[in-house]
């Protein structure tokens, strides 16, 4: 498997995605606005996961600069999105691929199939959560080589926990909440020495914000 998967999202300067109560919009000014829609014309694919799907119903699409429109991925186990999502209706449904588990229910599956979406099923590890690398074997065998990971939390925690990511393109807006959700949980690194290590960083301002680009090593 050959692909490049850079996690691409915007943080508060204390590390939190949302605020308590799961509000994130906009934690990023609109200038940055402009380099996340320019990464999702430079990927192949873009992922979410259902939550944020269910929280912010996103349309992963490119707006705000010239491109194409990257196929949209959601990662659903139980196929929990609804019909009239931002990533099915109006057509969109065509470019969209659902990742779900084994247990889906059979007649969700023919009703997000019969509005047009692909999905593709998944084994589940005993917590709940999808084989990532399956997932990523199957994109890179439709020729898929670049994708970009959104959000929220638990996808980006898994991608990093499953060592898939290979980049980070993180906007830090100057805010601190204190608490919130944490843009990265647990992933079972003990000791210092065993931290995930970024390098080849470099940063631009994008107004009030700061874009850190790195490559991911572990």
């Amino acid at each position: 498997m050959c692909i490049t998967i850079t996690l691409c999202y915007a943080q508060t300067l204390d590390g939190r995605l949302a605020a308590r109560n799961g509000s994130s919009q906009w934690i990023s000014g609109a200038e940055s606005l402009y380099f996340a829609h320019a990464q999702r014309a430079r990927h192949d694919a873009i992922m979410v996961g259902i939550g944020t799907v269910l929280a912010d119903n996103p349309r992963l699409t490119v707006r705000l600069v010239p491109g194409h429109d990257p196929l949209r991925v959601v990662l659903d186990s139980r196929l929990r999105i609804p019909l009239d999502a931002a990533v099915l209706r109006d057509g969109a449904a065509a470019g969209t691929l659902i990742a779900c588990g084994d247990s889906a229910p059979a007649d969700r599956r023919a009703a997000l199939v019969a509005a047009g979406a692909e999905l593709v099923t998944l084994p589940q590890h005993p917590d709940g959560g999808l084989d990532l690398p399956r997932l990523c074997a199957h994109l890179a065998a439709r020729g898929i080589m670049t994708l970009m990971v959104e959000g929220g939390a638990q996808v980006l925690t898994a991608m990093l926990r499953a060592r898939l990511a290979t980049n980070v393109a993180i906007t830090i807006g100057p805010k601190i909440l204190g608490s919130g959700i944490a843009a990265i949980g647990d992933l079972g690194i003990e000791r210092l020495p065993d931290a995930i290590n970024l390098r080849e960083m470099r940063a631009a301002a994008y107004g009030p914000d700061l874009v850190i680009e790195a490559r991911i090593e572990y």
